[in-house]
């Protein structure tokens, strides 16, 4: 046709919201209002216990059951999180890494019990856990032991559940660390190949089999705010992996080499200040990956405008829902063929992409892969360094964002009138009714089958032999989240990846940084000592891409700088604290367990002689807790406004002159929130 336009509409992508939180009934009864809305597909959002491996009863779980999505601990949660969903119907995405195993034995033991054919399933596990080691930080398991696990994963699956993705790779956690669209592509496509050469070589499927796998391989994509590069990004993310499987694995059929990817929108591009604006920015991210054709998400989940303040409410969830809507149902754009085919800036920026991207790929192949990139640590350093300068033209203005570094004033916004309404909270009782739910489910199972089902998994990992099966088996025996994996860590131990902030240039001698550095010279001498900053993540929020920009930039202000990586005790920061003898401790928190982890480290530093040493606070944390925090002793809390860290360094430089030199300093303002 000579307007271009398609024969007939094609099919919208699916639609979803990124959900869950408190727990597996209330969940539920979120998943079904948002069904009856429109909503095509689930994304179950899981609680950081569950994500890492641990029951709701464990020390390392307080303060975090239920608050960034569901706890699911065994099949009897499962059941209540999906009852009334029929499974055969239902295209369900799960982000779940390093139990991704657990998870899909648990939904597989459900739908058998729902009596559906397995080879009916949809959806996806996310299983991506080579990303974890560089962003989300919800691993468990060293490289090579994670790696089989979702080896044998895809091989059961392929066999098993024909029609699920049983891993997303997910680059949508890269660029929220920092990745370029560049280092997106890059890493992710290698990340995809250690996956398939992993399959291909175990010798669990046949070289007939291997383009099934490939056709199951997807990917989870973030969409940014230049949509123009993003449309750009996705297209050469297409060709690149369609040479890839053409040319590495020898699949011949297009159709089984075709990307196939989600989305979610750019958190990291939502803003705390003038947060009405988020709204427009969602909608702009949502058509990079939209508007081109032959490179349009499968299936895509917004996230809510609020996002930057706290958990989303349910009304907040529809407005993002109804922007999906809006596209697929109201506008034209699904009745064209690829409306950039032949646009000459559209295809010299592809090629650009394309050909940096295949100069990365050939250096990570170079030194022996994606889990050589990660173990040597050059992965995650080119993350920090590409956020850290992120983050210098943010300082400088060089990267405007509108409401936060310009155009800064603004009339009150009614949408945030009542702030402390503007977010869901999460009811502090989840903790002990999912820990009752909890007890009660081992009351009534039978425990030697539970012993038996173990000593299989364990002895299954002590082997070659796939683990699925014995996955399976545990969960039909009732065995719980923190069983499984325990019984996985006796075997194949624990892993703490590199933190990536040695070796990383940040803002360097900017004139800004002079004075800080100027401050932090005359306090080490006034003192006798260098100034010590301890940068901590207590609890198991893995997302580190702040905390390490911290470390960088106070590393750069010439602090002396003791950073410790992810998924720390109260107590293996009051000890860091105490060995160290630092002047200040900085924690950040992004998991909305603020309330119960902070004053845990307060009353262990007032236990260990500390407690004049103090306390800074980084994350999502709402005004009213800040205000309860400070009341607590906690010096200062920053939020996601306060974007200039050489700012808060200099911040940092204040307190604790005022603490350690009284007399010579006056005490500055703390601040709960600062623009």
């Amino acid at each position: 046709m000579n307007d271009g336009a398609a024969a007939a509409a094609d099919k919208p992508w699916v639609m979803r919201t990124y959900a869950g939180h408190s727990s597996p009934r209330e969940s539920n009864a979120l998943y079904l209002r948002n069904l009856g809305k429109g909503q095509t597909g689930l994304s179950i959002a899981f609680d950081l216990p569950t994500q890492t491996g641990y029951d709701p009863d464990s020390p390392m779980a307080r303060g975090e059951v239920g608050k960034v999505g569901v706890p699911v601990a065994h099949l009897g949660d499962m059941r209540v999180l999906l009852d009334a969903i029929p499974l055969d119907r239902m295209n369900t995405s799960m982000t779940i890494n390093a139990p991704a195993m657990w998870l899909l034995a648990l939904y597989v033991t459900l739908a058998e019990e729902q009596g559906v054919e397995l080879g009916e399933l949809t959806g996806t596990t996310q299983n991506d856990i080579v990303k974890e080691y560089l962003s989300r930080g919800t691993y468990i398991f060293p490289p090579a032991p994670s790696l089989r696990l979702i080896t044998d994963m895809i091989a059961w699956s392929v066999a098993n559940t024909p029609k699920w993705n049983p891993i997303n790779i997910c680059s949508y956690h890269l660029q929220e660390a920092g990745a370029t669209p560049v280092q997106e592509i890059a890493f992710a496509l290698s990340t995809a190949v250690a996956v398939l050469d992993s399959v291909r070589d175990s010798g669990q499927v046949t070289a007939e089999q291997l383009p099934a796998v490939v056709e199951r391989i997807s990917f989870f994509v973030n969409a940014g705010i230049r949509f123009v590069e993003e449309v750009c990004k996705m297209r050469a993310f297409t060709a690149l992996w369609d040479d890839i499987t053409k040319e590495r694995y020898g699949v011949t059929d297009a159709a089984k080499r075709r990307l196939r990817y989600g989305v979610q929108v750019n958190s990291l591009g939502l803003t705390e200040a003038q947060p009405e604006n988020n709204v427009q920015r969602i909608v702009l991210e949502m058509l990079g990956v939209t508007l081109s054709k032959q490179a349009r998400a499968r299936a895509i989940q917004l996230p809510a405008w609020n996002e930057a303040l706290g958990l989303p409410r349910p009304w907040d969830q529809q407005w993002s829902l109804r922007m999906q809507q809006v596209l697929a149902y109201e506008t034209d754009l699904l009745e064209y063929g690829d409306i950039f085919d032949g646009s000459h800036v559209i295809e010299a920026k592809v090629a650009s992409l394309v050909a940096d991207a295949r100069e990365e790929l050939d250096r990570i192949d170079a030194m022996g892969g994606a889990v050589a990139a990660v173990e040597s640590g050059y992965m995650k350093g080119r993350l920090v360094s590409s956020h850290s300068d992120r983050r210098r033209r943010m300082e400088s203005g060089e990267q405007r964002i509108v409401g936060v570094n310009t155009l800064t004033e603004h009339e009150p916004s009614p949408l945030t009138e009542n702030l402390g309404e503007a977010i869901m909270r999460v009811d502090p009782a989840v903790e002990q009714q999912a820990i009752d739910s909890l007890q009660a489910w081992r009351d009534a199972r039978d425990s030697e089958e539970v012993e038996q089902a173990l000593a299989r998994l364990a002895g299954d990992a002590a082997s070659d032999r796939n683990l699925m099966e014995a996955s399976l088996a545990c969960a039909r025996a009732g065995v719980t989240t923190g069983e499984w994996a325990q019984a996985l860590r006796s075997v194949f131990g624990e892993y703490r990846a590199p933190t990536g902030i040695s070796g990383t240039v940040g803002a360097g001698h900017r004139a800004a940084l002079e004075p800080v550095r100027v401050a932090v010279e005359q306090t080490s001498r006034e003192l006798g000592t260098k100034l010590r900053l301890l940068v901590a993540k207590p609890g198991l929020d893995g997302h580190s891409n702040g905390a390490e920009q911290v470390a960088v930039a106070a590393r750069d202000a010439g602090f002396e700088v003791i950073y410790q990586g992810i998924r720390l005790t109260s107590q293996d920061i009051v000890s860091a604290a105490t060995q160290e003898d630092v002047h200040c401790i900085g924690l950040s928190i992004l998991s909305g367990s603020h309330l119960q982890l902070v004053p845990a480290i307060l009353d262990g530093l007032r236990v260990a002689g500390m407690g004049d040493v103090p306390v800074v606070l980084g994350g999502i944390i709402p005004d009213d807790d800040a205000q309860a925090l400070m009341k607590l002793g906690v010096a200062a809390v920053f939020t996601p406004k306060d974007f200039d860290l050489t700012q808060i360094m200099a911040e940092i430089v204040g307190i604790i002159r005022a603490r350690q030199l009284p007399r010579t300093t006056q005490i500055p303002a703390n601040r709960s929130t600062s623009a």
